[in-house]
């Protein structure tokens, strides 16, 4: 039997409530859970956070997974024979490279994009203007013609002008069969068209020359930081940066390979 001084007042919670319920009111100190035994059979029962590692042992866990691949990354970037950073800048300037020398105009042959980049009026005292490759398609017939094909007919005398006040020297001409048609003849490339043609290719050429060595100085400073740390063994680095130099000349002589494949057809057109 629980004996307690006789200023001590009892209150039980509503129904249905266990033992543990039993709340003794306190003058001065308020409200008092006594203490229930462990071997109590009204003891609660609490989800703690070991029941609940108990419970997701089995289980994967992502962030786990994530430092893993993050850590396996950070290895393999230390790795001094990891020179895909090299080879990724090499491909992309070649890459690069191959798609300003096909927009130029090859020999002085003028490309569809000039004639789709004029600006078409369609009266004269409007300001207004648009672009010819939004009212035509541009297709190239052959070295020497390009076909421009017109959406509506009203549209054909605008083009027409817009054409003939260019600064690309060209005269379009009705289509015999098409009344939608403008055949518009491409004159041969001068001298001096050639030459323009040329320096804009060796420009390019140039650019494409500096961005691979640019992709070795990224490389090659990685390099110098890991044998300063002493991340990798001095002849790992250094059998690295002999690899590295050979794909730097490799990755040169392609790009002037091009170049120069590119400047014949250039002075044969």
């Amino acid at each position: 039997m629980l004996h307690l001084h006789a200023s001590f007042a009892f209150r039980r919670i509503p129904k249905l409530c266990s033992p543990s319920s039993l709340l003794v009111i306190h003058p001065r100190h308020g409200p008092i859970q006594p203490n229930v035994p462990a071997s109590s059979p009204f003891q609660s029962f609490s989800s703690t956070p070991f029941l609940f590692k108990k419970k997701d042992r089995g289980k994967p866990n992502p962030t786990a997974d994530s430092e893993a691949k993050s850590a396996k990354t950070a290895v393999t970037s230390e790795d001094p024979s990891d020179l895909s950073q090299l080879q990724e800048g090499i491909v992309a300037a070649v890459s690069r490279l191959k798609d300003e020398l096909s927009k130029l105009r090859m020999g002085g042959r003028l490309g569809t994009d000039a004639i789709e980049n004029l600006r078409v009026q369609f009266s004269k005292g409007s300001k207004e203007t648009v672009k010819l490759g939004d009212l035509a398609q541009v297709i190239p017939k052959s070295g020497r013609l390009v076909a421009i094909l017109v959406s509506e007919e009203e549209h054909i005398k605008p083009i027409t002008s817009a054409i003939v006040s260019s600064n690309l020297s060209l005269t379009p001409q009705s289509d015999p069969h098409n009344t939608l048609q403008l055949n518009v003849p491409i004159p041969p490339p001068t001298k001096e068209s050639r030459d323009k043609t040329v320096i804009a290719a060796k420009s390019a050429m140039e650019k494409s020359i500096v961005a691979v060595r640019e992709s070795r100085g990224v490389v090659h400073k990685r390099l110098q930081e890991m044998q300063k740390k002493k991340i990798a063994r001095p002849d790992d680095v250094r059998k690295a940066q002999d690899q590295m130099e050979k794909l730097t000349e490799k990755g040169q002589r392609e790009v002037k390979d091009l170049f120069e494949a590119a400047k014949k057809s250039m002075e044969r057109t």
